[in-house]
């Protein structure tokens, strides 16, 4: 099992490449995106040393798959899936903050509560809440999109509109988008016996419209519980049973990096590397309902320019 953690293509067209934390992004003309899914990994805004083989084929496949079955709330970037690790679409002006959903309060938000916080971007708490709990409806509470190396920001919608980096008219169009697709995010979730926990949604203007950009409802961006048992452990107060790499940060945690200064990722032996990539797949297999069907690894990146530069040039 190979996995790619590197890419450097040169496609037809081609005016940029932007290496992110774990996609690559090429600019074909300025007007599309080949967007590759890397098996890098990243925790604590931290790229660890080793790739997790298939990775990057579930989170694209699951993004394409949610952006299909969103595509009648809002328009998105999607054009193609070339090849299962690659997703072309249309070239968006990207808004500087990310809308993140929230259906419950855990995760930064729980332990902001637990701090005494009322507040999160604005968004007023009740009392009396407690871990893992459900919001009485979901909440909306954006980030800053930070710039390489930094951390994202909590931003509150007075704040956004302040700084104008959106207009009341589209900021308004981003809450409706928002709650609709993490309602249908839930919705499809259910029918799996999982819970959508909380997400995170990015928008662009393309051609003046507000378009969805980027992965949706993937493990990477998103929190799920298992329904079963979620009401019983909650009433205990025990741990949820999570599907998310929060698996990822665990170990991490446990071995003694949180991707704070003098800390040094734990060793990744290939037993390790294996066991990340069998977690991703049983995510993959609970999230979209469909087996997984690994694809051949022997070579990537040549696999991988072969059927984008096809789709480019038909």
């Amino acid at each position: 099992m190979k996995a790619l953690t590197r890419t450097d293509f040169n496609f037809p067209g081609q005016k940029g490449v932007y290496h992110g934390k774990v996609r690559d992004v090429y600019n074909i003309l300025d007007e599309k995106l080949v967007m590759v899914a890397t098996d890098r990994i990243s925790a604590f805004d931290v790229v660890l040393p080793e790739g997790i083989p298939y990775k990057g084929q579930m989170l694209n496949q699951i993004a394409a798959k949610f952006l299909d079955a969103t595509a009648d709330i809002c328009p998105n970037w999607k054009l193609a899936t070339p090849d299962p690790m690659v997703t072309v679409g249309v070239r968006c002006e990207g808004f500087a903050v990310e809308m993140i959903v929230r259906g419950y309060l855990c995760g930064s938000a729980w332990r902001a509560y637990k701090n005494g916080n009322r507040e999160i971007c604005g968004v007023k708490l009740p009392e009396g809440m407690r871990e893992n709990e459900r919001f009485p409806e979901p909440i909306i509470t954006p980030t800053t999109k930070a710039e390489m190396g930094l951390h994202d920001e909590d931003i509150s919608k007075e704040e956004i509109l302040a700084q104008g980096l959106a207009t009341p008219e589209e900021y308004a169009t981003l809450e409706k988008y928002t709650l609709a697709l993490f309602n249908r995010g839930s919705e499809i979730a259910a029918e799996r016996g999982l819970i959508l926990v909380d997400t995170k949604y990015e928008f662009g203007k393309h051609n003046g419209e507000i378009f969805l950009m980027d992965e949706i409802h993937t493990p990477d961006s998103s929190r799920y519980f298992y329904s079963d048992g979620y009401q019983e452990r909650f009433e205990k107060g025990e741990a949820q049973k999570q599907l998310s790499k929060e698996f990822v940060r665990e170990w991490l945690m446990e071995n003694g990096f949180q991707g704070k200064e003098g800390q040094t990722v734990p060793e990744m032996t290939p037993e390790i590397v294996n066991s990340i990539s069998e977690r991703y797949i049983e995510l993959f297999e609970n999230i979209t309902g469909e087996k997984f069907v690994r694809e051949d690894t022997s070579n990537i990146a040549e696999r991988m320019e072969k059927n984008v530069t096809e789709y480019l040039t038909k």
